[in-house]
């Protein structure tokens, strides 16, 4: 198997050279580790990766669908519960008949789990040719059809990432209490987070059950999200800055934008934080600059 070069991988991703170092040491075994469990079935195997916003997530499954292609010869695909975002218009019409922080993507209610879960069973069937969806948040919209991605092969392995992949709901009187000003200003009646709550527990389960491997990048805490996530917001701008998208960097959020929009995140993220380590397969600690500390598997 060739040896990878991964100077062109961190230069589109904008990555430090560090990370060639940090990916070897904790990211090539994982990615050994999960084709040898492919190769122990016949069918697809479907990777889950969890994290709070800008952990990390989508880099580590563009990284490791790289490795599959790259090292082990196998078919990848890395998907986003991200591009399964209701279009625009589908949340202003939650907005109105529900509640409106419904417009806002991010919580779930905000996602198509139903495509989501065509798509992935699409992308199993040998014989089906596949299109995946991406969402561009420059204009919050879903993409257009024409830049859907083919795939026209049976997928080796597929990789699924998401802040709230393996998310549960909470108990009813857990609700009660506002998290942030954002529930105790806009949600003072627990409307929201109740319907937020109740797609945890009867629409996302059914995805999160075809989810054979579970990654988590566990951030320290909940206050490493804003930087995060400003960061995140900084490379979506300056990608777009010479390109034909620069018309639309009013969706980019500024930092007040940012501040109120982790707020969506912040009930489920503090709880995924406490609930859901013990129950993956692969753990990463992570510290405040998402050097990862150590892996429990």
């Amino acid at each position: 198997m060739p040896n990878l070069n991964l100077s062109d991988f961190i230069s589109q991703h904008q990555l430090p050279e560090s990370y060639i170092a940090e990916a070897q040491q904790w990211f090539f075994p994982l990615a050994e580790r999960i084709v040898k469990k492919q190769q122990k079935g016949s069918k697809t195997l479907i990777v889950g990766i969890n994290g709070a916003q800008g952990s990390g997530k989508s880099t580590l499954a563009d990284l490791l669908v790289f490795m599959f292609k790259e090292k082990y010869q196998l078919n990848a695909v890395a998907l986003s519960i991200d591009d399964f975002y209701f279009t625009r218009q589908k949340r202003l019409t939650l907005a109105n008949t529900i509640h409106p922080l419904l417009a806002t993507r991010g919580a779930p209610g905000t996602h198509d789990v139903k495509l989501a879960q065509e798509v992935i069973h699409s992308l199993c069937d040998e014989e089906t040719t596949s299109f995946v969806p991406r969402f561009d948040k420059s204009i919050d919209d879903r993409a257009p059809d024409n830049d859907l991605e083919p795939v026209s092969t049976k997928t080796d392995i597929i990789i699924l990432e998401g802040w709230c992949l393996g998310a549960e709901a909470q108990a009813e009187d857990a609700l009660l209490q506002p998290v942030n000003e954002l529930e105790k200003e806009e949600d003072p009646d627990g409307v929201w987070r109740r319907y937020v709550n109740q797609q945890l527990r009867e629409v996302y389960p059914d995805l999160f059950r075809l989810i054979n491997t579970w990654i988590m990048l566990k951030a320290p805490s909940f206050d490493c999200v804003y930087q995060w996530r400003l960061e995140q917001e900084n490379k979506l701008r300056d990608s777009l800055v010479n390109s034909s998208s620069s018309s639309v960097t009013n969706k980019i959020m500024d930092s007040n934008d940012i501040k109120r929009f982790i707020q969506y995140y912040q009930r489920i993220t503090e709880h995924l934080l406490v609930t859901l380590p013990d129950k993956v397969d692969y753990l990463f600690e992570l510290d405040e600059n998402r050097k990862v500390l150590g892996i429990r598997s």
